[in-house]
């Protein structure tokens, strides 16, 4: 078991699996499929991608990550930041193209984002998972929801219109109000309360579900297409065949997918992550990339686009009692059952039941609260969050992404080269050392040693100005010796250390003695192997403050 293990993360669960859990899990799994259902359907539809390919992407991933994944609740099908991802890239590969070409290149965007996940994982690189910060994540997810809510205003108001990027496209649906279809419009009102109603008054009701019904039995009973309704038309019954991925798709599409692999990953760790309880088993990054490239992978030969596990339906599986994994299995079946015998109902529901369910869930992506509480801890990441909304709403989805990434590593550098260089004082009769402020005017300044503290890494990017800054502190103060605490540094790169070499036979040469304290096993080790380590010796590198500046006051 443990050698399956390893490959299988099912059989580490499966043999402690409780008899008691199964009804929990058929009652999450049955609970979820209400959600999963009809949004998968949504997803396919803000995707451009006909409505049964998001059952096809809610069935072959909810299996596969049920073998493979390692978070218990974890729902992977898709999200609506992957389906209007998927919308941009296959807009450009096949622009007008029919639905076969549209499925086709679909499946290949799935096949080469498995791939990259999967060789994500093989490389261990799930610390990706961090890179990009959580303030340009919450204003990616704006940007993307603003995107979404616009790209359905014109299906709510019954009109058409030719899209042109966000700014024109709010611009030409202005234009084209006067030819809003009023009976399309009041529809969409009453969906859009009925679906506000029962997230505020039943949350616990599957309201994508009855809304999708609602829509479906007024379509069917009231004959909202004669009344000029646009229906969703024809969805094909049958569980999907297998098919190869067009892979002379693969040029064009493989950066898109990359970008869509990232996203993918980053959304399903933080969904894992966001639901583990106490006595669950350590979600593992890694794990996750390899169990969502396989979903992907296995996916892309039954007609799915890409997935990867979303927050909302994980949040409905977990608070519906979900025990193990066998409720993916649970909602596996019900959407199995679906594609079998209900298909043909969902050609029914009327466009602006669809977009309404999509609005509501795009709506969510948009967070001003989380706005606010990052304005009101730090405002240079609330620019951030800003320049990631502009990013997606001004140069598209897929660039929004690479912005996202950039600003998050430019935030990184900007950080980085603010870490503070202090002076550090003696508070009056003891040994404890700490930086000079205002608030502590009766510190202790050492007579002839200077007591500096770097904080942060110390590179190439950051070591210029801190170099200047200690030459000033020089001039300043004269010290016979110049203490340095490293102990607040994890790192000290190769370019770093080198200014530090000759920075220190400058210092010299002026007559102040440079000596290293309580470094860490990393940078001591990078120190033992330079000029620096035969230059200082050992006896000008000490564990504490208080025995460097004990030893230069008996000398």
């Amino acid at each position: 078991m443990n050698s399956l293990g390893k490959i299988a993360p099912l059989f580490n669960w499966l043999p402690s699996y409780q008899k008691e859990w199964l009804r929990y899990d058929v009652v999450a799994g049955l609970t979820a499929s209400a959600v999963v259902i009809p949004m998968a359907m949504a997803y396919a539809a803000i995707a451009g991608l006909p409505l049964v390919v998001g059952l096809y992407t809610s069935l072959v991933p909810l299996i596969v990550y049920a073998i493979m994944g390692t978070s218990r609740p974890l729902s992977v099908t898709s999200t609506s930041t992957i389906a209007i991802l998927t919308a941009g890239i296959l807009g450009q590969a096949v622009p007008g193209g029919d639905s076969a070409s549209l499925i086709a290149a679909s499946a290949t965007l799935a096949l080469l984002t498995g791939l990259f996940l999967l060789l994500a994982g093989l490389l261990r690189l799930g610390v990706v998972a961090n890179l990009i910060s959580y303030p340009v994540l919450t204003g990616f997810k704006a940007g993307i929801g603003l995107v979404i809510v616009l790209d359905q205003l014109p299906k709510l108001l019954g009109i058409h219109i030719a899209k042109a990027g966000f700014l024109r496209d709010i611009w030409s649906i202005g234009a084209h109000l006067p030819e809003t279809s009023i009976p399309t419009l009041l529809l969409a009102l009453v969906m859009l309360a009925l679906m506000l109603s029962l997230k505020h008054f039943a949350p616990k009701v599957p309201a994508p579900l009855v809304t999708v019904a609602t829509g479906i039995a007024a379509s069917a009973f009231a004959g909202l297409d004669k009344a000029g309704i646009a229906l969703v038309g024809k969805v094909d019954a049958g569980l999907p065949s297998f098919t190869i991925p067009d892979l002379s798709l693969v040029v064009q599409l493989w950066p898109a997918s990359l970008g869509i692999a990232l996203m993918s990953f980053v959304e399903t760790a933080a969904a894992g992550r966001a639901f583990i309880k106490h006595g669950d088993l350590q979600v593992d990054a890694n794990r996750e990339l390899v169990a969502t490239g396989v979903a992907n992978l296995a996916g892309s030969f039954f007609h799915i686009m890409p997935s990867g596990g979303g927050t909302s339906q994980t949040a409905v599986n977990n608070s519906a009692g979900a025990r193990s994994q066998v409720a993916g299995l649970v909602a596996a079946a019900v959407v199995m059952a679906t594609l079998l015998f209900m298909a043909p109902l969902f050609g029914l529901m009327p466009h602006p039941t669809l977009a309404a369910v999509v609005v509501i869930a795009s709506i969510g992506l948009i967070s001003p609260a989380e706005f606010r509480s990052i304005l009101k801890i730090r405002s240079m990441e609330f620019r951030w969050a800003l320049i990631a909304v502009a990013g997606v709403l001004f140069l598209g989805t897929l660039n929004g992404i690479l912005v996202a990434v950039l600003v998050s590593l430019l935030a990184i550098i900007i950080r980085a080269n603010l870490y503070p260089l202090l002076i550090l004082g003696r508070k009056p009769g003891t040994n404890i050392f700490r930086p000079t402020s205002k608030e502590h005017p009766e510190d202790e300044m050492i007579s002839g040693v200077l007591l500096l503290k770097p904080e942060g890494a110390i590179y190439f990017g950051n070591a210029p100005r801190l170099g200047q800054e200690m030459r000033n502190l020089i001039n300043e103060f004269h010290p016979r010796v110049l203490v340095m605490d490293l102990s607040a540094v994890p790192n000290l790169e190769f370019t770093a250390l080198r200014m530090l070499t000759d920075g220190e036979e400058k210092m010299r040469e002026m007559g102040t003695m440079l000596c290293l304290v309580a470094m860490n096993p990393d940078v001591l080790e990078v120190v033992q192997h330079s000029p620096l380590w035969e230059r200082l010796g050992r006896e000008r590198m000490f564990f504490t403050l208080e025995q460097a500046v004990e030893k230069y006051q008996q000398a």
